[in-house]
Order: structure tokens, then C-alpha cells, then sequence
């Protein structure tokens, strides 16, 4: 692979970018300074530097954030701040974006990824895949509330998947669903009376947020999600 592309496969800028870059002498392959963008790098076994930071190719990426309220889900938005944003700089960010939503008042566990096909996988009704919530309620939640739930509620003329529910106190429950309707979470607990006054999400599929603080962001591996 040349140079150039190599740098700009790693979100270091534009070619214009690069080549600006590289004309700089900012650029060490194996500690050796180099001025050509055609220069040929070997992924394997070169190292490759700008400044003291190594880069690293890699052609599918994976990071989770625990995202911060106040951002919406999205790769841009022309009135509101979206969660690219809250990217670290050392967050390759070419072609990435956000796998499905998390309203902007909700915090915890989103998936980024430059690989349609996962996420498509991960988002595709047909596979179920599990995402657990921190409810924090309004009122006081009754077994009747949880059992429904569990069944399956109407939230709009939809009728919703079995789920599970633990209760964590009488106004905090641990809510698992396997879908992602509009506002899903939020309307289910409407449909039994009640309000959410705070989300969080902490898992999603064999994802978990852990201990990550709030606003930080992590690389996984793909096969850490399947």
C-alpha cells in the first residue's frame, strides 16, 4: 500500500492533507524520515509514525463510548451536537458512524464501526439482539407493571417482544429488550403508567459497558461482539 493512502486509511486527513504532511518530513517508516507518498509500506512488519504516534492500519473498526447526555445520534446534524463530536482525536474516523441510536437525553453504551455488514446484523430484527437498560422511574414500579412488561406491551399500535425485567428498587429496574423501536424503552413504561426520568444502556449483545467512564471511549475487537 503507498503512503499516502496508508495515512489517509488511518483518518489522518485528506490526500491534500498528507501530502502536506509527508512534504513536512513528519512521517517515519522503521525511524527513517520520508518525503514520498508513493513510498510502498508493508502492513505487516513496518512501523509506521507521525510524530512519536504509531499508526495502525486496520481495515474494520470498532469503538464503544459510554455517551453523555446532550448529543444526538448521528454523523452530523446542522442544529444539534452529535456523538462524533465526543470522538477522541485518536479515534480513527474515516467512514465511521454510530451503530443504531441512543435518544440524546440517554446516556451509556454506543457502538461505532466502519463495517455495514455487522452492524446490519446487529441491527437486523431477525437476530434479537439483547440491549439492557438502567431504568430510573417516576413512580414506584408493581409486579403487575414488571409482569407486563415481561409479556409484551402496546406502544403505539405495536405490540412489543417478550423482555425481562429485574428489579433493582422500587423505582429502578434493570429492562432487556431485543428491539430497538423509537423511543422503545421511554413508551413502555408510558403503556404501564409510568415514566422514565433517566436511561442508560449497559449492554448490547455480548457488549458491556463495564466500568468505562462517562464520555470515554474504547476499541474492541469484532470478536467481542458476536
Amino acid at each position: 500500500m503507498r503512503l499516502d493512502k496508508f495515512l489517509t486509511e488511518c483518518g489522518v486527513g485528506t490526500r491534500r492533507d498528507v501530502k502536506n504532511i509527508i512534504s513536512k518530513n513528519e512521517i517515519t517508516i522503521n525511524d527513517k524520515k520520508v518525503n514520498s507518498p508513493k513510498e510502498k509500506i508493508d502492513l505487516e512488519n513496518d512501523v509506521i509514525k507521525i510524530g512519536e504516534r504509531v499508526l495502525k492500519y486496520k481495515k474494520d473498526r470498532f469503538y464503544i463510548m459510554n455517551k453523555t447526555s446532550g448529543f444526538i445520534t448521528a454523523t452530523e446534524d446542522t442544529r444539534e451536537k452529535t456523538v462524533m463530536e465526543l470522538l477522541p482525536e485518536w479515534v480513527i474516523k474515516k467512514d465511521l458512524f454510530p451503530v443504531g441510536r441512543l435518544d440524546k437525553d440517554t446516556e451509556g453504551l454506543l457502538l461505532f464501526t466502519n463495517n455495514g455488514k455487522i452492524a446490519h446484523e446487529l441491527l437486523s430484527p431477525k437476530k434479537h439482539v439483547d440491549k439492557t437498560y438502567l431504568v430510573k422511574l417516576l413512580k414506584e414500579i408493581d409486579k403487575k407493571s414488571v409482569n407486563l412488561l415481561e409479556e409484551g406491551v402496546d406502544i403505539g399500535g405495536y405490540i412489543t417482544k417478550p423482555s425481562k425485567v429485574q428489579i433493582i428498587n422500587n423505582t429502578e429496574i434493570l429492562l432487556t429488550i431485543c428491539e430497538g423501536k423509537f423511543h422503545q424503552v421511554k413508551k413502555m413504561l408510558e403503556a404501564v403508567g409510568n415514566k422514565v426520568i433517566y436511561l442508560k444502556r449497559l449492554s448490547f449483545g455480548n457488549l458491556e459497558l463495564g466500568d468505562l467512564p462517562l464520555g470515554e471511549v474504547k476499541e474492541v475487537d469484532l470478536k467481542d461482539i458476536f
